[in-house]
């Protein structure tokens, strides 16, 4: 399956919290999206690794993508080395995403960070013809380097280089955030508190995209950071 976008997240719920406006979007354009999550959220305080798969495929399905897979990598103890390069690069060459999207470059939790360097490696490696690899069927892979990697901002404010207008796709990442019952704000529930589980977090991821969104002059926004120039054909290109 070839896929225009691959959407790549440390944990089950990061891709949705980072971009999940930006995939809706994408999705009602007619593009392929696929997901990707380097672990099952294992470690997380609230809900287990069982809930999180439950709550991840309600969450694709809520936006629609046309792929979901779970790498299995060791939540909060998964590191950039060859191993797991390796297995990123089947991915990325078994969908050829022309667009990556990932971790934020810097973050409060430690696997965001390593994912986004982890994927960008990945990405690079990816397209190198002496580097080999085989697909379920066994048969060698074909490289191939996506042509962009974008970064999605997430618990840190981190300037971003573009913004995507998301306004009128608000409601559906917020209702792929909430499918991760688990993990975010419930008066409820009994579970201990984090950082994520409060009201004013949950609150905050819409008046996050909403303040970028004025910045840009739009009603919500979602910001990403790069690591090349960004180019155009032309100065109107830019809204």
């Amino acid at each position: 399956m070839k896929l225009d976008i691959l959407a790549i997240g440390a944990h089950p719920d990061d891709v949705e919290l980072g971009c999940g406006g930006t995939i809706a979007k994408e999705i009602a354009n007619g593009k392929q999206v696929g997901v990707i999550d380097l672990t099952r959220g294992e470690l997380g305080t609230r809900g287990t690794a069982e809930t999180r798969d439950v709550e991840a495929k309600e969450a694709a399905d809520v936006l629609g993508v046309a792929v979901r897979v779970n790498m299995g990598f060791a939540d909060g103890f998964f590191v950039n080395d060859k191993k797991h390069q390796l297995e990123i690069i089947k991915m990325i060459r078994k969908y050829q995403p022309d667009i990556v999207l990932c971790n934020a470059i810097d973050d409060r939790h430690i696997d965001h960070g390593k994912g986004s360097k982890l994927v960008s490696d990945a990405c690079f490696l990816s397209g190198l013809i002496k580097i080999e690899t085989h697909g379920d069927d066994h048969s060698l892979q074909t490289p191939w380097r996506p042509k962009q990697v974008y970064h999605y901002v997430q618990w840190k404010n981190l300037e971003p280089d573009l913004t995507v207008d998301i306004s009128g796709f608000i409601d559906k990442k917020m209702a792929s955030v909430l499918a991760y019952k688990t993990q975010f704000y419930n008066s409820h529930s009994k579970e201990p508190e984090t950082p994520i589980s409060s009201k004013n977090f949950t609150d905050s991821i819409i008046y996050r995209a909403r303040d970028l969104g004025r910045l840009v002059g739009v009603e919500y926004a979602e910001g990403f950071t790069v690591e090349r120039h960004i180019a155009v054909d032309s100065l109107f290109d830019i809204k």
